[in-house]
């Protein structure tokens, strides 16, 4: 497989998601390695003046802004920042995430506006090629003035030191670079800094979450889609003609798609039970395309902050400046986490609802889902574990962005919590695909109640694969097996609908 190339054009989700699970290369063209040097070299030229004080670069950081450092201790002062700001702590970030954030930060540099020296941005990419991953903490960055603490570890290997993920274990960064024969490198003025200035922590999370968000979404209408076929329910709430006259973007699509699933389905013959079905039937056009909207707004705004600069100071040699200012501020990705979480979080809520309708025992279907309840639970407890997993999303959903803490003696007196965001949100997605493993585990045991009646040829398809995987339960077995192999089956599908 070729490098993937950055060369200064847009990149999406989508792109840094497949660049990432194809482990592929990467490399930088030759335009802008030559904008790069050009903006160092602009950089260089200024910091000869005897006069010049610009921060981060000779002064202090933070609150320390206003100390100013000498000439032979520029390189020191830079190591030192590294140094001090890797003190993150708590769970480690799962591998992906930190090989998408070494990514972003390469992505970030390559804009040419950091001031950093092409080697610097080559022995990153070196690093990524040979598959060296920083070990990073979750907790640590108050998502302002960059994600400090997590930007410090990810920067530890260009020194050799800290840990990395390396052939399958986790080693001393120094073994991993004399296996490789790499050198760690010696970091020159503002480079610390570019290091640690950024929002890559916070947006390697955002992307991996609003890109299998959208695959998600495409997959939950689906099993959706079996749970009302085996609900029997009406289709008519779905036709075109209601959604034309609310025509929410989120809304046309899901009700379309729902329909596309159920064409030709034998079950559409049977006489309805209801007039009416549940909401959590009925209104899936509704709530699942509200959560299609909002992933889409939010799709829109992390690719922007992907093809951002978000360092600081940031060097426009063209323009003959250097600005100061407050790119880092997560703020952005902080509030659009929020709104992923919340988006997330009533597509399991909305599934938690079907499942209970489908074990209840109404319509035909015996209680439960199994042929001799009493001597069997069935699917009760099932639900009872969707229950407490819906329940722990709706207490993730307390928006992060809300909270601000003064630090740096004041200087840093408004942060987003961008990070806190970002990690709780993607705790709600892990916990949405458990809730769509057992929707979907559910609505194939109320298909079979069904039978000989088929559903459509797509979702009789969905049913096949799962049952390759999961047999019916005809008496009670160890129910967290069946919900395990579930979920690997929901992961697939996801993977397959991004890759």
């Amino acid at each position: 497989m070729k490098p993937y190339v950055i060369n200064g054009s847009q990149i999406n989700v989508s792109e840094l998601y497949k660049v990432l699970f194809s482990f592929q290369s990467v490399s930088i063209s030759q335009e802008t390695k030559i904008l790069i040097t050009a903006n160092r070299q602009y950089l260089e030229r200024k910091m000869a003046d005897p006069h010049a004080v610009i921060y981060g670069i000779n002064t202090g950081f933070g609150s320390l802004c206003n100390i100013q450092i000498s000439d032979e201790n520029l390189e020191k002062l830079q190591e030192n920042l590294v140094l001090s700001h890797a003190c993150g702590m708590g769970e480690l970030v799962p591998e992906h995430i930190c090989k998408l954030m070494h990514l972003l930060k390469i992505i970030n540099l390559s804009h040419g506006c950091s001031g950093v020296r092409i080697e610097l941005v080559e022995k990153l990419i070196e690093l990524y090629n040979a598959n060296i991953i920083p070990v990073i903490y979750q907790l640590g960055s108050l998502g302002a003035s960059g994600d400090l603490a997590p930007l410090a570890h990810l920067s530890l290997p260009l020194l050799g030191v800290g840990q990395v993920y390396f052939n399958g274990s986790i080693v001393d960064s120094h073994m991993a670079l004399h296996a490789t024969s790499i050198k760690s490198i010696i970091l020159k003025s503002k480079e610390g800094l570019a290091l640690l200035n950024g929002t890559q922590f916070s947006l390697a999370y955002a992307s991996i979450i609003v890109a299998e968000a959208k695959s998600v979404l495409h997959l939950a209408n689906k099993i959706a889609a079996l749970s009302m076929d085996a609900f029997i329910c009406d289709i008519a709430p779905f036709d075109h003609l209601l959604h034309d006259i609310r025509p929410h973007r989120g809304q046309i699509i899901v009700a379309s798609e729902i329909c596309n699933y159920l064409k030709n389905s034998d079950i559409r013959s049977i006489d309805k039970y209801s007039v009416q079905d549940p909401y959590s039937f009925r209104c899936v056009p509704q709530v699942h395309g509200a959560s299609y909207d909002a992933i889409i707004h939010a799709m829109e705004v992390i690719n922007t902050e992907i093809n951002s600069v978000t360092d600081n100071p940031i060097i426009f040699h063209k323009e003959d400046k250097i600005l100061s200012g407050g790119n880092f501020h997560a703020q952005p990705l902080a509030l659009i986490l929020d709104y992923l979480a919340i988006a997330l979080s009533e597509l399991g809520s909305i599934s938690e609802r079907r499942v209970y309708q489908l074990i209840n025992g109404d319509r035909g279907l015996p209680a439960f889902l199994t042929r001799h309840p009493g001597l069997n639970s069935g699917f009760m407890i099932a639900q009872y574990t969707a229950a407490s997993i819906v329940s722990q999303n709706k207490q993730y959903c307390t928006p992060a962005s809300i909270d601000s803490i003064v630090s740096s003696k004041g200087q840093e007196d408004h942060v987003s919590m961008a990070a806190n965001a970002a990690t709780k949100t993607f705790k709600i997605l892990q916990n949405l695909k458990s809730l769509m493993a057992i929707e979907l585990l559910t609505a194939v045991q109320a298909l079979e109640f069904r039978r000989p009646k088929q559903s459509s040829e797509l979702l009789e398809q969905m049913i096949k694969e799962c049952r390759t995987e999961i047999l019916f339960l005809d008496q009670d077995r160890l129910m967290h097996d069946d919900l395990v192999k579930a979920e690997k089956l929901i992961q697939i599908w996801i993977k397959e609908g991004l890759l």
